[in-house]
Formats: structure tokens, sequence, C-alpha cells
């Protein structure tokens, strides 16, 4: 079977505003419907009327945070890979580097899933998790951890698949993951009556479907794995690690920040935890579309660096910036409006039942500034600077949560520990922007320094094109 006719780099030419749109909302359809699928999964366990077992799942998912950041930061090295080496005009080459991605993926991540497994009741401790809460949050990790390389292959098959611009099947695996979900997850809990365990087997069940699909459409559709030997896998290891090891580490940062918040929270007792839990699930699907976003904007920037179109990047910046800030001020507006519902839809009541409503009212505004840094870093990493996201992530989730957090915990309780969260990401998110449109400034510099320094000299009657003061065109 023939690759699809748009392998070619699609993103290079046409409205960059268009392709940030498409590729964003298409993305956003599948990872949404999983978070959501997520949401309802602590709603039917609200049902099942047990406090400690909503709190189990919040600090389950403190931890499964983690993993799934590591696998994000591997996703984003596969799709800046695949993009960049579509962006030269190198099809066969980017085949080859899916394929090392994949291999890369499954020995990192089995790693990750082995050692998490044999550590759950010490990392659990470590989150302020306490007797039966810690007991249910053990059983849940015991059955969801060892699919964590499953789950994480289904993520890279998504960035070789956003990596060519098929934006629409790398919607089709996220969104066949959740619908998954959406099934099992009443089936095993009531229907078989397995309560927690059930969820857990679902999310396992969920995670082998959305690799399935993912293999469907990297493999069958645009054949961009091709089996990587020794030669290839020396070739891609070093690109590969060089963006995926600063993504993992900026990636990391956010699960640090977030297990300190779930840790200051524990200290107000399981109601304030179970608030927290439901806070982290209504957030993804709240802004799930700037967590796609992300995403989204690294394939664009990758097709455009390899092929040196350096006004596009600017263009694709300021267009994703622009969306974000559209975005954010709707759906904060809704989350205020509905923001007694939201709490009733979650039976969340005393302690729990405030911090849900204050972060509808207040603190869901911090996003104008998170997802201003998420854009941010997915320029650096795909623009060959993973070590700034990975420094202004780690500074967002350290500088930016740690001293906020423990102030607002010590004058307002609980609230301010969610206060505290949010407003650290003002600084972060304002600096990145600024220190990201330099990078593109100075990449564009450096490469027409280097264009220029590499051209034979002019004869003596010729005049240099670049001595006119016109930009030259590259690529």
């Amino acid at each position: 079977m023939a690759p699809p006719a748009g392998d070619k780099a699609k993103f290079t030419s046409g409205s960059t505003m268009r392709h940030v749109v498409v590729m964003t909302m298409t993305g956003s359809i599948g990872l949404v419907a999983i978070f959501a699928v997520d949401a309802l999964n602590l709603f039917y366990i609200s049902l099942l009327g047990q406090a400690e077992l909503a709190a189990a799942i919040g600090y389950a998912g403190t931890l499964m945070f983690f993993t799934i950041s590591a696998a994000i930061g591997l996703t984003i090295a596969t799709g800046a890979m695949v993009s960049r080496a579509l962006g030269a005009g190198n099809r066969a080459e980017a085949a080859r580097r899916g394929g090392a991605a994949m291999l890369f993926m499954a020995v990192v991540t089995t790693v990750i899933s082995v050692s998490a497994w044999l550590l759950i009741p010490q990392l659990l401790g470590l989150i302020g998790a306490q007797g039966e809460t810690k007991a249910l949050a053990d059983s849940f990790l015991r059955i969801v951890f060892p699919s964590i390389p499953v789950m994480a292959l289904g993520m890279c098959t998504t960035g070789i698949l956003r990596g060519v611009g098929d934006a629409r099947r790398a919607m089709y695996v996220t969104l066949a993951g959740g619908a998954a979900a959406a099934v099992l997850d009443p089936l095993l809990i009531f229907g078989l009556d397995l309560g927690l365990q059930g969820a857990a087997i679902s999310t396992v069940l969920s995670r082998i479907v959305l690799l399935a699909v993912g293999l469907h459409g990297a493999v069958v559709v645009h054949k961009l794995i091709a089996r990587p030997d020794i030669a290839v896998l020396r070739e891609a290891m070093r690109p590969f690690f060089n963006i995926g090891g600063p993504a993992v580490m900026t990636q990391l940062a956010t699960p640090v920040g977030n297990a300190y918040v779930t840790a200051q929270i524990a200290s107000f007792g399981d109601g304030a935890v179970a608030g927290w839990a439901i806070i982290g699930r209504l957030i993804p699907v709240a802004f799930g579309v700037i967590f796609s976003l992300s995403g989204a904007v690294g394939p664009i920037l990758g097709q455009n660096y390899g092929a040196k179109l350096y006004h596009r990047l600017f263009e694709t910046m300021r267009d994703a910036l622009i969306f974000t800030t559209i975005y954010v001020l709707v759906i904060w507006g809704l989350l205020a409006l509905s923001s007694g519902l939201v709490a009733d839809v979650f039976r969340a009541e005393g302690e729990a039942r405030e911090l849900v409503v204050f972060f509808c009212l207040f603190a869901a505004a911090s996003f104008l500034f998170n997802g201003a840094l998420f854009v941010a870093n997915a320029a650096f990493n795909n623009l060959g600077f993973a070590l700034y996201s990975t420094v202004l992530n780690w500074g967002r989730s350290t500088l930016g949560v740690i001293p906020f957090v423990w102030l607002g915990a010590q004058w307002y309780g609980a609230i301010g520990v969610i206060a505290g969260w949010a407003l650290g990401a003002v600084v972060f998110g304002v600096a990145a922007v600024f220190a990201c449109f330099r990078v593109i400034a100075s990449i564009e510099q450096r490469d027409r320094r280097d264009h220029d320094d590499n051209l034979p000299s002019p004869p003596p009657t010729a005049q240099s094109p670049f001595s006119t003061g016109k930009a030259a065109t590259l690529g």
C-alpha cells in the first residue's frame, strides 16, 4: 500500500493559523476524550460512596502523571525527528527514525514500569498517602503500572502521525483509547462489581486499544516505522535523546510540582485531597485543547525549521499564542459561570467543594500563562533549545510552586495552596514567551550568517545579493 500523498511537508505552505487550529482541534478531540473518560472514572468511583476511594484515585493519578509525562517527553522527540526529516524531503530517513524511536521508547518505559512497580509503597508514602487510602491506591497501581510501555508506544505512534501532519489519525488513536475506556469503565466497575480494580483493568485494556490503532496508522497507512538496524540506532540515538532527555526532564517538572501540591493538600485531610483529585481531572478536560496545542505546534515548527522558512516560525508562535489567549478566556468564563454545577456533578462536599469552586472562579485563569509556557516549550524542544524548556518548566514547578504554595497553605489553608499554585505561573509564562521569540530570531541570524560564510566570493564586477539589504530566500 502506497503512503498517502499528504506525506509531503504540508506545514511549509498555507496559513499557519489554519495549521495551528486544525492540528490542535483534531488532536484535542481524542486527548480530551481520554481525560473526559478519566473524569468519568472518578465520577463512577464517587458513586460507590467511599471517600477514601476518591482520595486513592487522586494519589494514584499523581504518580501516573509522572509516567505519562516521561512518555510525552519521548513522544516530543519522536515527532521532532520525523517532522524534521520530512521537512528536509527525506521520507526514508523519517521512517528509519520512526522505527528507532519506537524501540527507544519501549526500552526506556519498560525500565520505568518495573522500577515504579517495585517502589509503589514508597512513592505513595512520599506524597502523603496513608492507611486505607494508601492500600487502595497501591492495589490500583499494581494493575496499571505494568501497562506503561503499552501506553507509551501508543503515544509514540501519535508523535509519528503528527510529525507527518496526519492530525486526523493521531486523533483516532487517542479517541479509540478513550472510547474503549468509556465502554469498559461502567461494565467492570458496576457490571462485574470490581470497583477500583475494575477501573484499573479498564485503563490497561484501553491502552492496548490505543496502541493497536496507532500502529495501524503509523505502520500500515504511512509506513513510517521501519525496522532499525544497529547503524540506524546508533545514528538516531543521539538526536533522539538530545531532544527527548531534556523534554522528559521538562515534562517531569509538572508532576513534581503537583506532587508537592498534593503533599501540602494531604495535611488538610482526605476531603481536601478529594477536591484536588477533582481539579486534577477537571484541568485536562477543560484545558486539554491547550495541552494538545503544545503537541500540535511542534511538527509545524519542525517542518518549517527543516525547510528553513524562518518567517513561518514567527507566524506559528504568534498564532499559537493568540489561539491560547482566546481559548483560555472562553473556558475560564464558562467554568466561573458553572462552578457550583461542576462541584455538584462530582458530589463534592465541604472542603472539597470549596476547592473546586475556587479553582473555577479564580485559579483557572492561570492557564493564560501555563498555556504560553506550554507553547514556548514546544518551540524550544523542536528548534534545538530543549534545555531552555527544561530550565523554565523546572523553575515554574519549583520557584513558581514551592514558596507560593507553602505561603498559601500557612495563610489560607487548602484554598491558599491552590491559589499559590496558580499565581506561580505568571512570571514563568511571560519569561517563556520572551525567550522563545529571542531564540527564533537567533536561529535565523545564525543560519543566515553560516549561509553567507559558505557562499563563494563574487567577482569584482558582481554585486552580492547580501550587500543590498534584501533578505535572501533560504531553503
